[in-house]
């Protein structure tokens, strides 16, 4: 709609604020409220805000930057509705000279996108997002590190005591106009998956962001609690955001090939050559936690072995059996903690790089990879993913090309951060340490 149309909307829906949201570094939404009457104001100029109070944006010297809402990300806020309404734009960062700022994550994956629209390439996107839904303790408001219920895969009530929830979640995300296309129990006692429609890379990357603020709000408000955290049980699988990828041009999708092998284009090859060749760095950005990679270990469904497959799921990369416009390929190792802009700009540079210069991935892989040993795994050229946030981190460091991807800003503040984690991970007492040594000495 036209800017004169959205402010009619919103007064007459009787809209008294409005959330301007950005995503910083580390992939955490923020937000500033703003009365509705000071919109036009910020659909013309911008709102300022201070830059230096998020964590990886700008120094406190340089604190001075502008959000400027995306039109067509507005959406009322379902939970305000019988309250005082609040709606929310996205919004893209400037500098106060009015410029693009290079340290905005969602300005990132724009400029991968134009890349590729030189091509006459739209790249789409689907994620499988998971999350635990856990008790909430009454008097602390803190989540009760115990699950709230035994259920597996698929599982219904009475096993699935969030399914209530959970569907309030999709009613949820269906009135701010994100398509559900599935929602069920995952393997883990208390862990659920929702899935939304592909689109296009940037608005799926704003899905994700409202998705998680969606389920997060919607367990508050029924006294539970929802952590995107990739691993807080031990002994558990871990919650994944296998995402689905496809590139589209004059409206028909690249990766499919009738003639070709499993009918797959050369394209879809040479585009996992590219994701491969720069798949140690894209894991940091992937599996950006110390907990990330207690997800990413043998024995638990969750893909270590940098291979591809037809319909294989212990492969790194599989390709769903869907031909046609549905063809595509699954990357199986991104986490619910990941930065969506980051990701999805990282994985479809490389992509293109890879169909640029025509970089053939090995061979794909038909065995259960998790039943290899190493020399056959060595034989069939399967290495592994980074093991830890450290190793994919010093793969982020030495890989020129997602460093020039993620510009300066991001590159040097993303290391920073995440030194940082690492550090005082370094020196943090854990539970194990604790239940294993006191007694011992």
């Amino acid at each position: 709609m036209t800017k004169e149309e959205l402010l009619e909307q919103i007064e007459s829906q009787g809209i008294k604020y409005i959330r301007l949201q950005i995503t910083d570094i580390n992939g955490a939404l923020k937000n500033v409220e703003i009365p509705s009457t000071e919109l036009e104001s910020s659909l013309t100029n911008g709102t300022m805000f201070d830059g230096s109070s998020i964590e990886g944006l700008v120094r406190i010297n340089e604190s001075d930057m502008l959000l400027k809402p995306d039109i067509d990300t507005f959406a009322v806020l379902p939970w305000t509705v019988e309250r005082e309404k609040v709606g929310r734009f996205i919004c893209d960062i400037y500098t106060s000279d009015g410029k693009h700022f290079q340290g905005d994550p969602r300005y990132v994956l724009k400029k991968v996108m134009n890349d590729m629209k030189e091509y006459g390439y739209t790249p789409y996107a689907g994620p499988e997002p998971e999350f635990f839904i856990l008790p909430r303790d009454e008097e602390t408001r803190q989540p009760v590190l115990s699950p709230l219920d035994r259920g597996g895969y698929f599982d219904l009530l009475p096993i699935d005591l969030g399914e209530r929830v959970r569907k309030n979640m999709v009613e949820t995300l269906q009135s701010m106009g994100i398509r559900v296309e599935a929602a069920h129990h995952e393997v883990a006692n208390s862990q659920h998956e929702i899935d939304f429609r592909y689109d296009n890379a940037l608005r799926t990357a704003d899905n994700i962001q409202t998705f998680k603020l969606v389920v997060r709000t919607i367990a508050l408000l029924n006294g539970l609690w929802a952590t995107f955290m990739p691993k807080p049980f031990f002994g558990m699988n871990g919650s994944g955001m296998h995402t689905h990828l496809s590139i589209f041009k004059d409206g028909k999708n690249i990766f499919y090939d009738p003639n070709g092998t499993y009918q797959l284009s050369s394209e879809l090859r040479w585009f996992i050559g590219g994701v491969f060749k720069h798949i140690d760095a894209i894991t940091v950005l992937a599996n950006p936690t110390i907990n990330s990679y207690k997800r990413l270990v043998p024995g638990y469904e969750a893909p270590v072995n940098i291979a591809w497959s037809v319909l294989n799921r212990s492969a790194l990369v599989r390709i769903p059996m869907s031909r046609g416009d549905g063809t595509r390929l699954e990357l199986r190792s991104p986490d619910p903690t990941a930065n969506p802009y980051l990701l999805l700009a990282s994985v479809f540079s490389s992509g293109l790089e890879g169909i640029k210069n025509k970089i053939e991935p090995p061979q794909p892989v038909d065995g259960n990879i998790y039943e290899m040993d190493h020399k056959e795994k060595s034989e069939k050229n399967i290495r592994y993913l980074p093991g830890s946030l450290n190793e994919s981190l010093e793969a982020l460091k030495k890989d020129e090309f997602i460093a020039e991807i993620l510009g300066e800003h991001i590159f040097k503040k993303f290391i920073e951060l995440k030194e940082k984690e690492i550090e005082e991970f370094k020196i943090a007492v854990t539970d194990w340490e604790i239940n294993k040594y006191i007694n011992q000495f």
